[in-house]
């Protein structure tokens, strides 16, 4: 790529903004070899208009690109217009990661996400507000009880309890901001997010091991090969000091995952035939932990093997990262 000499008197940052709005996206490489600076110089000033939010990247080493951030473009004139309680509320609840791969936290993930969507943005602010306290009268000390789903889905409960932290969806605005990081961390196998997953349900599980005197964890395992486990990581990044109690994955001839099955029978069969509980000894009260709850048929029937195998003296609780809102509901992506 050729890039035009520039006014020598004009700032640095000025040059590389102007090559990348003339290009659409450039490299570090193609700004040091055009500009009379080195490359640790050109570095710094692309951090500098980063921390600014003037341009993004995206990518990673050796391949990574720089672009101008026209999202933010008149932010501040949008934020005038908005009264302060409102942000405050949006920039601690909404997450957005846009179909380029940018992770967009708060206010700006908000603003972003109803510009692409031509939505007036107060208007839009105050419904979101207004759906999210909706849902949050379904929480008590941060957890969604769903144990009322069990006995509406199936006509042997093995599991005692059954909570989650959030809803994976809801109305209008789509995915929660749990329920993006988790999607993403799974599909993306993002360690890093992964583990914020994991610190935001870390301290809701030490309260239910604390409430339920929880002597044992069993942790689902997955079902699709990848390279980093989403449930691996989390097991890591939690750090529970727990006896374990050990779940297989059986190996079958035909790998089916559970989010491709759309009848909760076919789950239940699933989860029946596919994982096997391989412990032995006795627990007094044992909480299992899944990434998503859609009908809770996997930890409903690993919670049946466990009683089977009398291997739980007191109660089993089921929690998940995230759940549906209605009785049974496939959560198909994750």
């Amino acid at each position: 790529m050729h890039f035009l000499c520039y006014n020598v008197y004009m700032k640095t940052s000025e040059q590389i903004t102007q090559i990348i709005e003339k290009n659409g996206s450039v490299t570090a490489k193609e700004l040091y070899s055009s500009l009379t600076i080195n490359k640790r110089a050109v570095f710094k000033q692309l951090a500098s208009l980063i921390d600014k939010e003037i341009i993004t990247k995206t990518g990673k080493p050796p391949k990574v690109f720089y672009s101008l951030a026209n999202k933010r473009k008149n932010i501040q004139s949008i934020q005038d217009t908005v009264d302060d309680k409102t942000i405050s509320f949006i920039e601690k609840s909404f997450e957005y990661i846009t179909p380029r791969g940018e992770k967009l936290t708060g206010w700006l993930g908000f603003i972003t996400w109803s510009k692409e969507r031509d939505m007036d943005i107060n208007k839009t602010s105050e419904r979101y507000i207004k759906t999210i306290k909706k849902y949050d009268r379904y929480k008590k000390d941060g957890l969604i009880d769903g144990t009322y789903k069990l006995k509406a889905s199936f006509d042997e409960v093995g599991l005692d309890k059954m909570f989650y932290l959030d809803f994976y969806s809801i109305e209008i605005f789509g995915k929660t901001k749990l329920g993006q990081l988790l999607l993403y961390a799974k599909q993306s196998q993002n360690r890093q997010m992964i583990n914020e997953v994991a610190d935001i349900a870390k301290p809701q599980v030490e309260k239910i091991i604390q409430k339920y005197k929880v002597d044992g964890v069993g942790f689902i395992p997955p079902t699709v090969k990848r390279e980093l486990q989403f449930m691996n990581q989390f097991r890591e990044r939690l750090s529970l000091n727990l006896k374990e109690v050990d779940l297989v994955k059986l190996k079958t001839q035909v790998t089916i995952a559970q989010k491709t099955l759309t009848k909760i029978e076919d789950r239940i069969i699933n989860a029946k035939e596919t994982i096997e509980v391989n412990t032995q000894g006795a627990f007094t009260n044992i909480l299992l932990i899944d990434d998503a709850v859609g009908s809770g048929a996997t930890l409903n029937e690993i919670a049946k093997k466990i009683r089977q195998k009398n291997l739980c003296k007191g109660i089993i609780i089921g929690l998940a990262v995230t759940g549906s809102f209605k009785g049974f509901e496939v959560i198909s992506e994750i």
